[in-house]
């Protein structure tokens, strides 16, 4: 037994510990925020999940789990509770287990590099033994600082930065505890950044994925692949969409194309790029400006934001056959319209041109922010008595069999 009390503890947005009981509840809410099922298949779906922990990948593997029935594996890359506790995601997926479990779900998770041949490998063997040897969906949602390739070992960083030139934009911060708004500049690209960033958060691996099952015989006809992407604000467009991030995500949208035609030939299948909406994000609150984008975002729409289980249940929908494929001009879902409709960013320019120190508590909703920060490590979660010993260690969900 390892109780203790959890305080939380962080430098800015980035927190040392997380709290157990509290990444439980969040998930349980998640769950419980679902739609019901608009369709009882007859067959439950095999599926995969890879980045099945955190941010959408979570929302993906939860709305999946509860809206479409899924069965199958998610893949995720957590570190176990030691010294330290667990990371959030650890917790949360030995969560998402417990709850898949007392649903009847016969839901896998894995923890290990998913750029690796080897986890690629374990899935697949995975499939074939456990899920009847054909899966019938995968989603794509990794967001990684580095990434090893598997046939030159070389390993490649991704970076957050404009192309071009250097970028000053505004953002929030929360390190002396009043939140203030900063300018800061970051430097531009240079060198191969471009090439580094694309070769990580690109689509190379997740057409590796799809290469590695079909290549062993485990796509179902009519499989549906989709990699959870995000355009944005023109606000945030520098460091992000026109930035080394946005090479990425072109990068991917190409793939997405490549390998819908080659599904369409091999197994009458589909692969599209799913364009989500703003979400505070463990790896969102790391790119310059989106804390206060997303501060304003919830100030002009409060409760009309769409969280993300509501949009990836309105995704499994789409990659189900409950409902056809929505798709835009470049083939991609769009589950961010209503985050992008000209009358919400107006809003939004308008109260980003307003926003210093001194104005930005009666522009952005600072307490919900902050509180989502918090909810990401497991605090600040209704109902969770914080001034309790919680166990810290854990167990990952059963082992695969």
């Amino acid at each position: 037994m390892s109780e203790r009390v959890i305080v939380p503890r962080n430098r800015g947005f980035l927190f040392i510990d997380s709290h157990p009981a509290g990444c439980a509840r969040l998930v349980d809410d998640m769950w419980r925020a679902v739609p019901p099922p608009a369709v009882v298949p007859d067959r439950a779906p095999v599926a995969l999940v890879i980045g099945s922990s955190a941010g959408y990948g979570l929302a993906a593997t939860i709305a999946g789990l509860a809206r479409a029935g899924i069965r199958g594996i998610g893949v995720c890359f957590e570190k176990a509770p030691e010294r330290r506790t667990g990371t959030a995601g650890w917790y949360r997926t030995a969560a998402t287990a417990d709850l898949a479990r007392r649903h009847g779900r016969d839901m896998v998770f894995l923890n290990g590099d998913a750029f690796s041949d080897a986890m690629k490998e374990q899935v697949a063997d995975l499939v074939e033994r456990r899920f009847g040897g054909r899966l019938d969906h995968l989603v794509y949602s990794v967001a990684a600082p580095r990434r090893t390739d598997p046939d030159t070992g070389v390993t490649y960083a991704s970076v957050l930065k404009p192309v071009g030139q250097a970028h000053r934009t505004k953002t929030l911060v929360f390190d002396d505890g009043a939140p203030e708004v900063r300018d800061v500049e970051s430097s531009a690209a240079e060198g191969d950044d471009i090439a580094q960033t694309i070769a990580v958060m690109g689509g190379a691996d997740w057409e590796r994925w799809i290469d590695h099952l079909a290549g062993r015989g485990l796509l179902a006809d009519g499989f549906t692949t989709a990699a959870l992407s995000y355009i944005g604000s023109s606000l945030t467009g520098a460091i992000y969409r026109q930035g080394t991030i946005g090479a990425a995500k072109a990068h991917l949208e190409e793939t997405a194309r490549t390998l819908d035609e080659r599904l369409g030939k091999l197994v009458g299948g589909r692969a599209v790029t799913s364009v989500n909406g703003a979400a505070v994000t463990q790896s969102s609150t790391a790119i310059p400006g989106i804390a206060l984008y997303v501060g304003l975002l919830r100030g002009v729409l409060g409760d009309a934001m769409v969280p993300p289980v509501g949009q990836l249940s309105e995704l499994w929908d789409q990659l189900t056959g409950v409902r056809p494929l929505d798709l835009d001009d470049k083939g991609r879902v769009r589950l961010d319209t209503w985050e992008l409709a000209p009358g919400v960013q107006a809003a939004i320019t308008d109260r980003w041109n307003a926003a210093t120190t001194a104005t930005v508590a009666d522009l952005a909703d600072l307490d919900w922010f902050h509180s989502e920060v918090l909810r990401l490590y497991g605090f600040a979660v209704p109902g969770i008595d914080y001034a309790k010993p919680v166990e810290t260690d854990v167990p990952w969900p059963g082992a695969a069999s």
